[in-house]
């Protein structure tokens, strides 16, 4: 444990101690939606676990293989719904049969139109992996990554957890077909 009398250093080390992104999932999250814009203004590690978090762990530990299959199962469903819409790609896992598939992405053409219109169908996606050329720290390489600039601003995460039921699945399924035409 890390005390601080002052708050700007509470604040450096809960920022440092969180991969260096100056916003926690609190502070992104706005009236039921989530804001998944943020900036990393150091180098940071991922310090953020604690005994509770560790003790929930083990206990889960023991329904892995179950939950995996779950997801498995769940990206099979995407997959198959997704593949023959030629505007829709879909970035497949290297070795399926082990993956534990923590989240499902695609690249689509409006990401955010996309956002908008599952977040008004109460389906809320998500954006992982931004290119770290857009963050404040590595400005200096700005621009040396098109590739990867190009799907930092078109890739979308769908939900992708245990609870979610076939038919949820099959509503976010229809809801990006039939905006992603």
């Amino acid at each position: 444990m890390i005390c601080f009398t002052s708050g700007e250093q509470d604040k450096l080390v809960r920022q440092i101690a969180w991969l260096g992104i100056n916003k926690d999932t609190y502070a992104r999250s706005n009236k039921g939606t989530y804001s998944w814009k943020y900036d990393v203004d150091y180098l940071g590690y991922k310090y953020h676990g604690n005994a509770i978090m560790a003790a929930i762990a083990l206990v889960q530990l023991k329904y892995l293989d179950r939950d995996n299959i779950r997801r498995r199962d769940i990206v099979e469903m995407y997959n198959n719904a997704f593949e023959n819409n030629p505007k829709i790609q879909i970035i497949r896992a290297p070795y399926h049969e082990e993956c534990s598939y923590h989240i499902y992405e695609l690249v689509v053409p409006d990401r955010e139109a996309l956002l908008g219109e599952l977040a008004k169908n109460d389906i809320y996606g998500g954006v992982h992996y931004r290119d770290n050329t857009e963050y404040s720290m590595y400005t200096y390489a700005k621009g040396t990554c098109p590739h990867a600039h190009y799907l930092s601003e078109h890739i979308i995460t769908l939900p992708l957890h245990m609870w979610l039921t076939n038919g949820e699945v099959a509503q976010i399924i229809e809801v990006v077909n039939n905006f992603v035409k």
